[in-house]
This record gives C-alpha cells, sequence and structure tokens, in this order.
C-alpha cells in the first residue's frame, strides 16, 4: 500500500465539516461515549465528500479507509472512527438514505475487492450472519449512519454521514471488561435524549449488525442489499 493517500486533495468544505462533527459530538446530549472519547483524543478523523448518491468519491473514500486501517494496525488503541460527511443531499428520507449508503458500502466493498484486499477473519461477509461486519484494507467496521431526517435523535445530524468504527475495538472492550458497562451507559443517554431505547440495537452475535448502519427502524422482513463481490478466506 503506497505510504501517502492515491488522493491527497481536501473537498472544500473539509474544515467546515470537521468543526461541525466536532460540535456535534461534544454537545453534552449527544449519547456516544466512545465518540466523545475520540474526539478527546484528537482521534475522530473526518473525510469531506461530494452527494452521498453518487459514487464519484468512492475511490477515496476506500484509500482512507485503507489507510485508517493499516494504521490502526501499526499502532492499536481504543476508540477511534472515520467519519465521511457527505455536501447533501440534505432532504433524504430514512428510506432513501439508507438506499444510499448501502450503495456506498456496496461500492466500496467492490474497490476493496479490486485491489486484492482480504476480508477480515474475524468476521463474516454475509449479511445475514449474526456475525457480520464490513471488511476494509483487512479491518472489520460498523457503519454508524447520521442524516438530517432520522427519526432517533442520536442519528440526527445535519449532513449525510457514514461513521466507520472498527469491529475491533468493540472486542478489546469485551476482554478488558469494559462493553458491557460502556453498551449501557450508551443506552441510557440514548433513553434520555429519545424517550425510549432503540429497538435496533444488538449485540455482535445476536443478530446480523446490518439492521443498525442505517439507523432506521425495520422489521423481520428487511433485507440487506449488500453481497460481497470476494471470496472470503
Amino acid at each position: 500500500m503506497p505510504a501517502t493517500p492515491l488522493f491527497p486533495w481536501r473537498h472544500r468544505a473539509q474544515g467546515d465539516f470537521q468543526a461541525l462533527l466536532d460540535a456535534h459530538v461534544a454537545a453534552a446530549d449527544f449519547p456516544c461515549v466512545g465518540a466523545k472519547a475520540a474526539l478527546a483524543k484528537g482521534t475522530l478523523s473526518v473525510l469531506a465528500c461530494d452527494r452521498i448518491d453518487s459514487a464519484w468519491d468512492d475511490l477515496r473514500i476506500h484509500d482512507g479507509l485503507m489507510h485508517f486501517a493499516a494504521d490502526y494496525r501499526a499502532d492499536p488503541g481504543l476508540f477511534r472512527s472515520f467519519a465521511v460527511i457527505f455536501d447533501g443531499p440534505d432532504g433524504l428520507s430514512e428510506d432513501a438514505f439508507e438506499t444510499a449508503l448501502w450503495q456506498r458500502a456496496q461500492s466500496i466493498s467492490d474497490k476493496d475487492v479490486w485491489r486484492g484486499q482480504g476480508y477480515d477473519k474475524g468476521v463474516s461477509a454475509d449479511p445475514e450472519s449474526p456475525h457480520f461486519s464490513l471488511s476494509f484494507g483487512g479491518e472489520a467496521f460498523f457503519i454508524v449512519g447520521l442524516h438530517p431526517n432520522a427519526s432517533r435523535p442520536a442519528r440526527r445530524f445535519a449532513q449525510p454521514t457514514m461513521v466507520f468504527n472498527l469491529h475491533d475495538q468493540f472486542t478489546t472492550l469485551r476482554d478488558q471488561g469494559r462493553y458491557e458497562g460502556m453498551r449501557e451507559k450508551i443506552l441510557v443517554r440514548d433513553e434520555a435524549l429519545a424517550g425510549s431505547r432503540n429497538p435496533m440495537l444488538a449485540r455482535h452475535g445476536e443478530m446480523s449488525e446490518a439492521r443498525q448502519y442505517s439507523g432506521r427502524v425495520v422489521g423481520a422482513e428487511w433485507k440487506c442489499p449488500f453481497n460481497y463481490a470476494g471470496t472470503p478466506e
């Protein structure tokens, strides 16, 4: 992998979007304590891009994820996130946002296969599996979707956004005996914000995490539109 990004140019809104997300996460009522920890450590990375319903930036996003994964392997540590913030469209419904999110996930995954990256062996590439996670640059990621029209307040943000969280960090928290306590703290804070607990949240291994990515409440009939193009080892 090259030592420097293939796409070093910056989107015109890079600084504005970084500041916007930093302020959003720093707000007293924002429930995710993991994101707050990343912000405090300076490890909440932002990549500003054009529209979420366009493939224009997909190679650039994938390259950013490859470097993010490589940096993590070289220097592992808790509470790092890679947020891709899109410059619109802002009027997407929950269904339309979900469609765009999975289009981007599929396209970026296809780039991963094209660039010869193996799937993280610790997770499944089958979106129906309770052990599913997406994999980029050999590392598994859990996506948190944010957008202006999200029904859950915790998922509501001024710009369409895909936050990529390293799956290995959840494993580390479990190994340290900290996962359940942090999860409960987030649930309590989310309930205080929304008036109810998020019905879509589940632990990895109980059901496919794909159902949680967009933030939309989905029923048992929901089918994930993702299909891995490679051959998992």
